[in-house]
């Protein structure tokens, strides 16, 4: 049953500020709760803010679809989605306790779950924006069968802002798990590498899997039966599972070190590799975050090296967050921000100088 609720409309005022700066050649910075306007370059600009632009649309549990305002706090759409027992798989980080779906979107951010379950990029079906010729347009819709736009729809998530004003998405949603249970297993780093491949092997049902402190920490979720099974066999502490919230914000007692932190996206399987600081090992080694006071080429170099990326979540700290593009990537992008921002005037320079 599609279900209906209090939400306010403000995009003609977001479309107004947009054409406006268009015609006076003013930048903006748009915003929703800035939860995380630490990563990424600062912008320069007049504030577009979005918060006001807020609510779900609709909701209809049946379909596993929801469609909210890009103002919308996660807090509300999260709690929304719980009361009819689903989630959003892929655990867009809250940091403050204020994200909003825009910003959720817009960075493309993941939690615990994302190399089970998928990334933002996934569950986005279809959005509303505001281009950069002041347009409010949709792209998608609302079933994953329909592909008009769908493309469109998810090049904005992880896009920050430099393309267009997401107002509004339809995400796809799914059934919480039936069982969620969470461990913590004393292993050194070399064992617990090994365990995650074995029960990768095995099909475990795992949802979440963290190294640091010296305990692995694995989140298992699915049917009853299963998840009794692979407790049997996996063996460790029980846990909280709130771990895996503050995991997701950046509340456990590792990001409170005050040295820079960076994030480095590794292919699956990586092995060890020695890093100039102290690392935590998320998305069972996939995702390392990494607090360090080395230099910036030092850490690329690393990361690069084992054919992945590294992102700095301290832009006081580094000048270029954003892992530097190779000329052909950069010459893709400063097109498509032609293309689709002709003005220059969303976002500016928050991705890459001169974009």
């Amino acid at each position: 049953m599609r279900r209906e609720f209090d939400s306010m409309d403000d995009s003609a005022r977001l479309v107004a500020q947009v054409q406006r700066a268009i015609a006076q050649h003013t930048p903006l910075r748009i915003r929703g709760s800035d939860s995380k306007r630490f990563l990424g370059r600062d912008v320069a600009g007049e504030e577009l803010d979005t918060r006001s632009h807020r609510g779900i649309v609709t909701y209809d549990p049946t379909e596993l679809v929801i469609t909210a305002r890009a103002g919308t706090p996660l807090a509300e759409l999260n709690a929304a989605l719980d009361d009819a027992g689903q989630m959003l798989p892929c655990e867009p980080p809250l940091f403050d306790g204020k994200g909003t779906l825009g910003g959720a979107v817009a960075s493309g951010l993941s939690g615990p779950r994302r190399p089970w379950a998928g990334s933002m990029r996934d569950f986005v079906l279809g959005c509303r924006v505001i281009t950069g010729d002041g347009d409010h347009l949709r792209f998608g819709g609302q079933v994953m069968k329909n592909v008009a736009g769908y493309d469109m729809s998810r090049l904005l998530a992880g896009s920050f802002g430099t393309l267009g004003v997401v107002t509004e998405v339809s995400l796809k949603v799914l059934p919480k798990p039936r069982e969620r249970r969470s461990f913590a297993l004393k292993l050194g780093s070399d064992d617990a590498m090994r365990e995650l491949s074995s029960w990768r092997k095995a099909a475990l049902p795992v949802s979440g899997a963290c190294y640091v402190d010296g305990k692995l920490h694995v989140r298992l979720e699915g049917g009853r039966g299963s998840v009794t099974s692979a407790v049997d066999r996996i063996g460790g502490e029980e846990i909280d599972c709130a771990f895996w919230d503050a995991l997701r914000d950046h509340r456990l007692p590792f990001f409170a070190d005050t040295r820079p932190l960076w994030r480095l996206s590794l292919p699956n399987a990586t092995p060890l590799m020695p890093l100039p600081g102290d690392a935590l090992l998320d998305w069972a080694g996939a995702q390392r975050w990494l607090k360090s006071e080395a230099p910036a080429a030092e850490i690329r170099q690393l990361a690069h090296a084992a054919g992945g990326h590294a992102t700095c979540f301290a832009p006081s700290h580094e000048r270029e967050p954003f892992q530097p593009l190779a000329a052909p990537l950069l010459r893709y992008q400063q097109q498509l921000k032609r293309r689709l921002d002709p003005n220059g005037v969303l976002n500016p320079g928050r991705l890459y100088a001169g974009l």
